[in-house]
């Protein structure tokens, strides 16, 4: 039977591979590498300079593919989603049909880890149950740029008896106060936190967590909101990219 194993390798940072993840990338046959562009050229080269460091030998195969772009129209969030994720399905699909012999093993590089934020579990889930790839798989997690984050600023990601909420900017931006609560940010490609109404609010910003190209902010937002921004916009337009994360953390008097 054919396998696959899905495989978190961090956010960015070849030494955020756990010893787990590095001994998966050494029992794999073919990885399938995304081309998401010129514009994310170096992220589709970190995950071949991941294979070249950590395999030990060369039998392995490299197969690039097209990723299907998603529709910006914000008319119908939840429709385009699907759509895209369609797609993608359709691609994997024909991919392990395809590349994947009976008996090998397919791995797919997934940034941070892929049960946090990512869909390739659903999709590789709903192709396996319709029946027409046999395969089993296996998810390898890896350090999220979550706990990175919290780590760079010298943090936990909680106070005493306090929850945290993991969130999208999406989500942020339809309920902008926050009350005595911790709430880390994802896939804000907004910069929701220009909408955050609540006072006093601290955040701990971050984007290329971990990385040489490291950005760190962090203080009462109204006071560095600005910085943030300048920052974000100048390294964007740099690598054509960019990957932040944030907490927000409220006052306790809130």
């Amino acid at each position: 039977m054919r396998k696959v194993l899905i495989i978190g390798i961090g956010p960015g940072n070849p030494d955020y591979l756990t010893v787990q993840a590095i001994n998966a990338l050494n029992r794999v046959d073919v990885f399938f590498v995304p081309d998401k562009g010129a514009e994310k050229a170096d992220l589709q080269q970190l995950r071949l300079d991941i294979c070249h460091r950590y395999i030990k030998g060369d039998d392995y195969r490299l197969v690039e593919f097209k990723m299907p772009v998603r529709s910006n129209d914000p008319a119908d969030y939840k429709r385009n989603v699907d759509d895209w994720h369609s797609r993608i399905e359709q691609e994997y699909e024909r991919l392990l049909g395809r590349e994947v012999g009976e008996g090998e093993c397919a791995g797919f590089l997934i940034w941070g880890d892929p049960t946090l934020y990512d869909s390739v579990l659903r999709m590789i889930e709903k192709i396996r149950s319709t029946g027409v790839i046999a395969f089993d798989y296996e998810v390898i997690p890896g350090i999220s740029s979550v706990q990175v984050l919290a780590a760079r600023h010298r943090i936990a990601l909680n106070r005493i008896g306090e929850s945290v909420n993991i969130t999208t900017g999406r989500k942020l931006a339809e309920k902008p106060t926050i009350g005595a609560e911790n709430v880390v940010v994802m896939l804000d490609g907004e910069q929701s936190f220009k909408k955050v109404e609540s006072p006093d609010v601290e955040i701990f910003w971050g984007a290329y967590v971990g990385t040489a190209d490291e950005i760190l902010v962090s203080g009462r937002l109204a006071d560095v909101a600005g910085e943030i921004e300048v920052k974000r916009a100048r390294a964007r337009a740099e690598k054509g990219w960019i990957m932040d994360t944030y907490l927000l953390r409220g006052s306790r008097e809130t």
